[in-house]
């Protein structure tokens, strides 16, 4: 195929995940377009969200849709890191064996990577994963095992705050994305989650996914075709700017947040890093649209996700992030002109 014909297929391809996932998972279109979007852009995700609420599900559907291998671990408080590479047992002959851990084990195929309750594992654990999503390899067995196509995805527990380690403001950045995974809004999606037989078996519900809609190893250069598809204007360029000068600097901006005092309310606001993957997401986001330029929305559609776990309040208002965070993000582009 040459560059059109790929990125033709690319489109019709991203529609197709998309409405193979929603067969799966219902009540939840915004989070999945976020996902398809991470996904393409080929960003690692922290997932928000209570316990119940099909985490697992919608990132194995799409494990299913793309291809290749997926992985999970459950965080705790005495895993090490050698948990993410090796696997030791007793055979039943009474054998003492190490096999190949969960991040290691499908080998180069290995696309997904589900981290559960990453707060619950030390730092130590959290080290290594961020390595092997910087540089996508690890040494196992004394070995470099690379592992080129690797997705992160990791979720926080955010009710039982005892024995957890918040991940450090280094590691939130490597997030391309947060993105909340909420209960459904409406009480037919509730009704049918709850009542439903069909969602109560997740391998059955799981084959209702078509699988291998892409060969996941072509995610890589479609996802370097899209990047240097969608081209940006002076003036939308100007406006991300604006936008990461008033995460840094709000006060300047005119933003407000009630019982909030802005001028002492961030630490620090959005990296140049933290920019460069949000404009990655936005290009997607223009892509799916069939645009070829990106626009103010399209910014502006992945902006939160893209910012909320990036931007470090002061520690008086820290306690308080899950409910200032939106307000402020909401602020931001309010006060922000679009061109």
């Amino acid at each position: 195929m040459n560059q059109d014909e790929l990125l033709t297929h690319a489109a019709r391809v991203a529609a197709d995940i998309e409405t193979q996932v929603a067969r799966v998972v219902v009540g939840q279109s915004s989070a999945i377009r976020l996902l398809l979007i991470a996904i393409l852009a080929r960003g690692h995700v922290l997932l928000e969200g209570d316990v119940g609420i099909g985490k697992t599900t919608v990132l194995r559907a799409f494990a299913r849709a793309i291809g290749g291998g997926f992985a999970r671990i459950e965080g705790s408080i005495d895993m090490m890191p050698g948990d993410l590479l090796y696997h030791t047992f007793i055979t039943e002959e009474g054998s003492p064996r190490v096999s190949a851990g969960p991040l290691i084990e499908h080998g180069e195929n290995l696309a997904v990577f589900f981290f559960n309750e990453i707060n619950r594992a030390r730092p130590q654990v959290q080290a290594l994963l961020l390595r092997a999503m910087a540089e996508r390899s690890v040494t196992a067995f004394n070995q470099v095992r690379r592992i080129p196509h690797l997705l992160v995805f990791a979720d926080r527990n955010r009710v039982e705050k005892g024995e957890t380690f918040e991940l450090a403001a280094a590691a939130r950045d490597r997030f391309m994305m947060e993105i909340a995974i909420e209960a459904p809004a409406s009480d037919e999606d509730r009704a049918a989650l709850i009542f439903d037989p069909a969602y109560h078996d997740v391998e059955k519900l799981l084959a209702r996914c078509q699988a291998d809609l892409i060969d996941y190893r072509d995610l890589e250069p479609i996802a370097a075709l899209i990047q240097s598809h969608v081209g940006a204007s002076p003036s939308l360029k100007k406006y991300a700017l604006d936008l990461m000068r008033a995460t840094q600097e709000p006060h300047r901006y005119g933003i407000k947040v009630s019982g909030v005092n802005v001028a002492e309310l961030v630490e620090a606001g959005a990296s140049p890093r933290g920019m460069s993957l949000l404009l990655r997401a936005a290009r997607v986001h223009a892509f799916l649209a069939g645009r070829v330029n990106l626009v103010p929305e399209d910014l502006q559609a992945v902006f939160r996700a893209s910012m909320v776990h990036r931007v470090f309040f002061s520690p008086v208002y820290e306690f308080d992030r899950q409910s200032i965070a939106p307000l402020f993000m909401e602020e931001v582009l309010r006060c922000i002109a679009a061109p």
